[in-house]
């Protein structure tokens, strides 16, 4: 038995989930009394400086860590089940309400290169998630690829966005879900909303319906991972038959007059909306959550992972040309596009096959996405940066009870009191910058290796890992400051390929993939930086400042509570492997005399 299987049954872990005991919150020595925890906050410092630069393994997340939850999660999945999560987990109120919203105010027609834009983006982050679910498959996603590449610091900053993004998410999904709900019954969206005339108007349409909508879902979510996944299957296969019907009945109504005015907005609104849009293809990293439970990762999650985003993209695409051919952009609909725009053109029935047709696909996003932000708060609290109470897998069902039920109560908050438009763009810098992340870590694993990497290495890595995130913000920076300059182009962009170049050029790679690896590496990971912090320039001002509001938040809760939480822990993690290591060490040299003890007697009888 591994040492944090010990740890986690000695400490009661394998029980029922939903169930409270003693010390499942806050169990470690910084917080048994409040002299222990005022001598924790005098060593803030030094501990600060412990997690920033101590690194997690591939071996401690797959093992150790893992073990933390005390019962296993249920290797149920394959490819197919993952191609099919990760179609449900991403078509849904992205295109259905999204794409109505920005070609009516950002893009116009040319919304179709949006999706493509934001779709390659999106994909090169896929590659990078692929790389790194199929050497680490544990269920805490980029949270663990993080933790093993740059640190714990890092990881947690983006573990609470990834939180944040989940829970805003599958909110904005929610609240979609009620619009198409209210088309459907020929209702205007409001009419099932709760208006409070007193509240400022992007909190004060209350959402009973989409609370409704969460709780449904997330029960089945808890029960089973196989049986949301038969579900998810079956409803998105319904879902691709009324995509299909969109585009195929949307093109017989088609007038190329529409597309007169492709690019109203000009090139910058074009972009502008893709930043925006990159909301419709959230969802896959969930995907990357299901690692754990995945009968064969090395094949099943590149093929499940890869195969729905090129599906995905292709489908945005036809059905983003297809609005914009039935109906001039200007008069769109930007709570239910599609549905008004089969009215428009006298064809008003078709309203309801793509009104269910939104509910169901918003259904499966709302199902991935609370399979999947569970699976993330498991394995942060598996570390104890969260109360490890979130931790805990039921061992009848397999699932995460605690942390589903858990994100579910924060989901539903948001979802009954926040507008759709505010929840959008907060989610998409949340979204960006977590991939960011992902593609600078796949870089250091791929280039940096632990007595491996000479210190010459090291300062070349570093300098061109500075050279791509400073070109990729100066170009950023430089195409959202001017509408006419050029000048800024020849001076970033150089600096990009210097970057790329000499990280290609002069840093030997110190490990490569066992299984399955990113292709042109390192072009494609510095691709996707600069793509990520292209579209990040776009967003804005008020976003960021939510943004930051949030960063700050997480700051306070890391350095009073997670950081000494997270630190105990390692410590004592690090004490019980030594203690291990050194009473095999003694065993072993009692095996060896017991062997030369048994030697000599025999030569002595010889």
């Amino acid at each position: 038995m591994a040492v944090g299987e010990t740890a986690a049954v000695d400490s009661g872990v394998r029980r029922r989930g939903c169930t409270f005991q003693k010390n499942d919150f806050f169990p470690e020595e910084s917080f048994k009394s409040w002299g222990n925890y005022g001598k924790s906050i005098m060593e803030t410092p030094f501990r600060f400086k412990d997690r920033v630069l101590k690194r997690s393994s591939d071996h401690a997340e797959l093992v150790e860590i893992k073990a933390r939850s005390g019962n296993e999660m249920k290797k149920t999945l394959n490819w197919w089940d993952l191609m099919w999560f990760g179609i449900g987990a991403v078509v849904g109120s992205g295109i259905f309400v999204l794409t109505g919203l920005e070609a009516r105010d950002q893009a116009g027609p040319a919304v179709v290169l949006s999706f493509v834009v934001s779709g390659i983006s999106a994909l090169l982050s896929v590659f990078c998630y692929t790389e790194f679910a199929v050497e680490i498959p544990v269920a805490g996603g980029s949270f663990a690829y993080l933790r093993v590449e740059l640190g714990d610091f890092v990881a947690f900053i983006a573990a609470g966005n990834i939180i944040l993004e989940y829970a805003i998410g599958n909110a904005a999904v929610a609240r979609s879900w009620t619009s198409y709900f209210a088309t459907l019954c020929n209702k205007n969206p409001d009419d099932f909303r709760i208006i409070v005339h007193g509240m400022d108007p992007d909190y004060g349409h209350l959402d009973p319906i989409a609370v409704v909508a969460l709780v449904v879902i997330t029960a089945l979510a808890v029960y089973s991972t196989k049986g949301s996944s038969i579900f998810n299957y079956v409803a998105t296969i319904f879902h691709m038959a009324v995509l299909i019907f969109i585009v195929i009945a949307g093109l017989t109504k088609a007038k190329t007059v529409n597309y007169k005015e492709f690019t109203p907005f000009g090139l910058h609104g074009m972009v502008d909306a893709s930043a925006v849009l990159f909301f419709a293809y959230v969802g896959f990293d969930a995907v990357a959550t299901m690692a754990e439970e995945t009968k064969n990762p090395g094949r099943d999650i590149p093929i499940g992972l890869v195969g729905s985003m090129t599906i995905t993209t292709v489908i945005y695409c036809l059905l983003a040309a297809t609005l914009c051919l039935m109906q001039n952009y200007k008069d769109i609909d930007v709570n239910a596009p599609f549905s008004v725009a089969f009215s428009a053109v006298g064809m008003d029935w078709a309203k309801y096959i793509v009104s269910l047709g939104a509910l169901k696909g918003m259904t499966t996003v709302l199902l991935v996405g609370a399979v999947g932000q569970a699976r993330y708060l498991t394995h942060i609290a598996r570390t104890h940066m969260m109360p490890p109470w979130f931790a805990l897998v039921d061992e009848r069902t397999g699932t995460p009870i605690n942390a589903t039920i858990s994100m579910l109560c924060a989901t539903a908050v948001v979802a009954f009191f926040t507008d759709l438009s505010i929840l959008s763009n907060l989610l998409s810098i949340s979204t960006l910058f977590i991939f960011c992340l992902v593609s600078l870590a796949l870089l250091v694993r791929r280039y940096y290796s632990s007595g491996v990497t000479t210190k010459g290495n090291q300062v070349n890595l570093i300098v061109c890992l500075v050279l791509i995130i400073v070109s990729s913000i100066g170009i950023s920076a430089y195409w959202n400051n001017t509408t006419t300059g050029w000048i800024g182009y020849p001076i970033f962009v150089p600096l990009w390929f210097l970057g790329t170049g000499g990280l290609w050029l002069f840093v030997p790679m110190a490990k490569k993939p066992k299984v399955w690896g990113v292709p042109l590496v390192p072009w494609l990971p510095s691709l996707s930086i600069a793509i990520n912090i292209f579209l990040l320039g776009s967003i804005d001002t008020k976003s960021y400042i939510r943004f930051a509001i949030w960063t700050g938040f997480l700051l306070v809760y890391y350095v009073f509570l997670g950081l000494h939480a997270s630190y105990d822990t390692a410590k004592q993690y690090d004490q019980s492997k030594h203690s291990s290591e050194e009473a095999e060490k003694q065993w072993n040299k009692v095996e060896q005399g017991v062997v030369e003890q048994d030697s000599s007697t025999a030569h002595v009888s010889n």
